[in-house]
C-alpha cells in the first residue's frame, strides 16, 4: 500500500513538472524563469540586528512614475532589498486623468504583489514643495489621502499623528545648493524629521551630514526612481541607492523602531555614510583578518572581505590597498597601528579611523 502511494506521488509530480515544462511540436516553453531569480547582497548582521536593504523613495504612473506599482515590487525583490516604501507625490499627479485612484491606490496594488511574494511594503507619500520646504517622504502612514492639504506644515503634523516617520529628501536638488532653511531647523526641533537623504538618485550630498551628527538624525540612500529601475542603474549588481537598517527582526515594525532609533547607514556607488558608532560595527562585521608574523613593526596579515562592498583602506600616507568582496588579500600593516576607510564617511569630508589591534 506504502508503495502504492509512494508511486502515485511520483507520478503527480512528475505530471506537474511536466505541465510546467510543457515541450512538444505545438509549445515548447523553456526552463529561464528569470522572473524568479533573486540576487544575494551579502551584508552582515551586526550585533544582534539583521542589516536590511531598503530604499525609501520610488514612484509609479499614480504621480510622475513611468510604471505600475507592482512592478517596484518585482523589481526590489529581483534585486535583494528587503523594503521599499511607496512615496508617489501628494501635489504633482500629471497622469490622474487617466490613472484612476486615490493617494493610497499604488500602495494597495503593490501590496496585493508584495504579500504574494512575502516581500515588506511600506505605505508613504511625498509631500512636494518648493524650496525652502522642499520636499519631504512621509513614511509608515495609514491613510495618504488626509496629507492632501493646502498648508504643507499640516500635511506634515497630520503625518505625525499617524506614526509617521518623516524623510526629508535631495536637500541639494534643484538648485544645486544643500541648504538648511529655518523652516527645517524649526521643524527638527520639534522632532517632526528624522532622516535626511544624503544619496538621491545620482547625487551626493555631502553637507547633510553636518545635519545628521548634529541634529541626530538618520542617513538614507535611496533610489527615487520614476522609470524602470535596470534603466536608471543598469543590470548589475548592488547598482542601485538603498538604506541599510539595521533592525531587530525582518519586519515593517522592525525597520520602523530602527529608523526611530537612527541604526541606518547610507550605500550607494561602493560609498558608505554612516554615524561611526554604525560605520564602525558594519566594517568589522564584514572584514576579518589574522596575523601571520610580526617582524618588529612589521605585521604580515591575511585580511577577508566576507561583503559585497569593496572596501578602501589607506595604510600610510603613501599606500592604500583595495579589499575586494569576498576575497583574501596578504598583506603588511604597520604594528600597532591604524587604518583610514576611504569609502566610509562618518561626516562632512571626515572617513572612517580604526585602530587596528595586533594581538
Amino acid at each position: 500500500m506504502i508503495k502504492k502511494m509512494l508511486f502515485s506521488g511520483m507520478l503527480f509530480v512528475w505530471a506537474v513538472l511536466s505541465h510546467a515544462q510543457m515541450q512538444n511540436d505545438d509549445v515548447w516553453k523553456t526552463d529561464m524563469g528569470k522572473a524568479n531569480v533573486r540576487e544575494v547582497i551579502r551584508i552582515p548582521d551586526i550585533e544582534g540586528y539583521q542589516t536590511l536593504k531598503c530604499d525609501f523613495h520610488v514612484h509609479t504612473v499614480f504621480s510622475d512614475g513611468k510604471v505600475w506599482p507592482d512592478v517596484r515590487v518585482d523589481e526590489a525583490w529581483q534585486q535583494g532589498l528587503d523594503a521599499i516604501a511607496m512615496t508617489d507625490h501628494i501635489e504633482y499627479r500629471p497622469f490622474k486623468e487617466k490613472v484612476i485612484g486615490d493617494m493610497n491606490e499604488s500602495y494597495a496594488i503593490a501590496k496585493k504583489r508584495a504579500d504574494q511574494i512575502g516581500f515588506i511594503l511600506i505605505r508613504g507619500s511625498e509631500i512636494t514643495r518648493n524650496k525652502p520646504l522642499g520636499h519631504l517622504n512621509a513614511l509608515f502612514l495609514t491613510d495618504s489621502n488626509p496629507l492632501n492639504t493646502e498648508d504643507p506644515l499640516e500635511a506634515i503634523d497630520i503625518a505625525r499623528k499617524q506614526g509617521a516617520v518623516v524623510l526629508w529628501n535631495h536637500p541639494g536638488w534643484p538648485d544645486n545648493k544643500s541648504t538648511l532653511y529655518d523652516v527645517h531647523e524649526k521643524l527638527i526641533a520639534e522632532k517632526k524629521i528624522d532622516m535626511v537623504e544624503v544619496h538621491n538618485h545620482m547625487e551626493y550630498y555631502p553637507l547633510s551630514f553636518e545635519w545628521i551628527n548634529k541634529y541626530d538624525l538618520a542617513p538614507s540612500a535611496n533610489s527615487d526612481t520614476h522609470s524602470l529601475i535596470t534603466s536608471e542603474y543598469g543590470m548589475g549588481k548592488m547598482t542601485r541607492p538603498v538604506t541599510l537598517v539595521f533592525a531587530g527582526e525582518r519586519s515593517e515594525a522592525a525597520i520602523k523602531e530602527a529608523l526611530i532609533a537612527r541604526r541606518t547607514a547610507a550605500l550607494f556607488n561602493n560609498i558608505i555614510m554612516a554615524k561611526k558608532e554604525w560605520a564602525e560595527k558594519l566594517f568589522w562585521a564584514s572584514v576579518k583578518y589574522r596575523i601571520l608574523s610580526i617582524d618588529g613593526m612589521s605585521a604580515t596579515v591575511e585580511v577577508e572581505n566576507i561583503s559585497d562592498i569593496s572596501f578602501i583602506v589607506r595604510k600610510s600616507a603613501n599606500e592604500k590597498i583595495t579589499l575586494p568582496p569576498g576575497k583574501i588579500i596578504r598583506t603588511k600593516f604597520t604594528a600597532p597601528g591604524t587604518i583610514t576607510i576611504e569609502n566610509i564617511y562618518t561626516g562632512h569630508n571626515k572617513n572612517l579611523v580604526l585602530d587596528l589591534p595586533m594581538e
